[in-house]
């Protein structure tokens, strides 16, 4: 049974965020009252421009423990996004819990930056995007969308508890997303939040669902 067996916990950030996020620290800091350890590594790798999933997956792998240790993911939107396809790749990832997970994103994306914006992306190659942890645009290339669009999310088809906490007042991934992604997959849990895509308001809750699901 994996219920006996080492545990790691990682947290992912989201698009366009880092390690010192408020959810990221809030977690670190949870987990530490209980004294358990909490992987956060940095996605950006020190490259924002270059960023794309595959790279996030390769980079998350390799901060997985020696088997036959388990790992337990827990990502905010385009990390929740990452630890569902890294849920796909890897048995030993053995439960999920994704926050406002990036379902959809892309098409969620491209109606909000607009057919123009979309076709001068693609043409020049990079588009400013905002940094949440670097507080300043940073030029993002469309690399980020051609491989995007390589993961079709109806190949998430791995059965594995996954619990799954989203604001019904989310701006920028809507809940009916999840809904629909849990809809078709028994194993998937949902929570519904009155909270919007941050979930800033509901960390405490967030925090008893997490500790109720992974039985910490």
């Amino acid at each position: 049974m994996t219920e006996n067996l080492p545990r790691t916990y990682i947290y992912l950030h989201g698009f366009a965020s880092s390690p010192n996020s408020f959810k990221a620290n809030y977690l670190r800091d949870r987990f530490a009252e209980i004294t358990l350890p909490l992987k956060i590594p940095n996605l950006n790798q020190g490259d924002f421009s270059h960023l794309t999933l595959t790279r996030q997956l390769e980079q998350v792998a390799r901060e997985f423990p020696a088997k036959p240790a388990t790992v337990t993911l827990i990502g905010s939107s385009f990390g929740g996004l990452t630890a569902a396809w890294l849920a796909e790749q890897s048995p030993q990832v053995d439960r999920l819990v994704l926050l406002a997970p990036a379902f959809e994103f892309l098409s969620h994306w491209m109606v909000s930056l607009g057919l123009k914006q979309m076709e001068f992306w693609q043409e020049e190659g990079y588009l400013p995007i905002y940094h949440y942890g670097e507080k300043r645009e940073i030029p993002l290339s469309y690399q980020f969308i051609t491989d995007a669009q390589n993961y079709i999310e109806n190949q998430l088809q791995r059965q594995l508890p996954i619990l799954i906490l989203h604001g019904v007042k989310d701006e920028v991934i809507p809940v009916e997303a999840s809904r629909r992604f849990a809809a078709s997959r028994p194993w998937v849990k949902v929570v519904e939040l009155d909270s919007d895509h941050g979930l800033g308001n509901v960390m405490p809750e967030i925090w008893e669902e997490i500790k109720g699901f992974c039985g910490i």
